[in-house]
């Protein structure tokens, strides 16, 4: 059985993630009513960046006859998933795998899932990673399949008042949950680390982490078009709040 402690810490990344993000839930239900609309019964998923598995056990309890493979490469967010999320068996693989070099694909040879997610992690790739792997995923997925990125897409300095606007929207979301007590990344990340088999992760992590560029954000344009020029057949929004963006492609 899962300690407390694990189960607590996702609690608390959901309420710190929900004052960055905001109407997060309400993101993850539009994702995953697109799926419901699209695939009937048994199906396969490929979540890409899941963190510590808050979109992953969605998925897993809203569709009971899906079979999910979550990747990530950091190993807090691989510890925390893998702990709380074992409760599911074998419906759920957890995997680590960098997005950054196509070398990810070896560790799932022979998968070709129905539909492809993602929420709040493909931002921290390059921008012209991103385009690679848009056609790293139309070739990895099986026919008629689909693939969803739920994440903010910045307004540029053309969109001025969209973009004020949104930033303005950010802020008050964040500053309300402060007041309410809720703990931002840092004190979250202080808080997982009072977990011991969090605490000597923290090397490792480091070791992946450190020398990293922080990547420029990137528009729905961008986005679009990229997934275009990959080839994907059919590409628009699903879903949308200020700059956040629930970004669909079917192959």
């Amino acid at each position: 059985m899962t300690d407390t402690k694990w189960n607590t810490l996702v609690t608390l990344w959901d309420q710190q993630q929900s004052a960055y993000i905001a109407s997060r839930e309400a993101r993850f239900e539009a994702l995953m009513d697109v799926l419901a609309l699209q695939f009937k019964g048994e199906f396969s998923l490929l979540e890409l960046g899941c963190g510590p598995g808050s979109l992953t056990r969605r998925l897993l309890q809203r569709f009971p006859a899906a079979h999910v493979t979550a990747l990530d490469v950091d190993p807090v967010m691989l510890a925390i998933a893998r702990e709380t999320l074992s409760v599911f068996g074998d419906r759920v693989r957890i995997l680590s795998a960098d997005l950054v070099t196509p070398d990810w694909q070896k560790k799932i040879i022979g998968l070709r899932p129905n539909a492809i997610v993602s929420s709040t992690a493909l931002h921290w790739l390059m921008p012209d990673r991103q385009h690679a792997l848009h056609g790293e995923l139309l070739a990895l997925l099986a026919d008629n399949g689909l693939f969803l990125n739920a994440d903010h897409q910045r307004f540029n300095a053309a969109d001025g008042n969209q973009k004020a606007i949104s930033e303005r929207h950010d802020a008050q979301t964040q500053q309300q949950a402060w007041a309410k007590g809720v703990v931002d990344w840092d004190g979250w990340f202080s808080l997982a680390t009072e977990i011991p088999e969090i605490a000597n992760l923290i090397p490792a992590r480091d070791a992946i982490f450190s020398g990293r560029p922080v990547p420029p954000p990137t528009t729905l344009a961008f986005q679009l078009a990229s997934l275009s020029q990959a080839g994907f057949s059919e590409t628009g929004t699903l879903w949308q709040l200020m700059d956040d963006y629930l970004i669909a492609g079917w192959k």
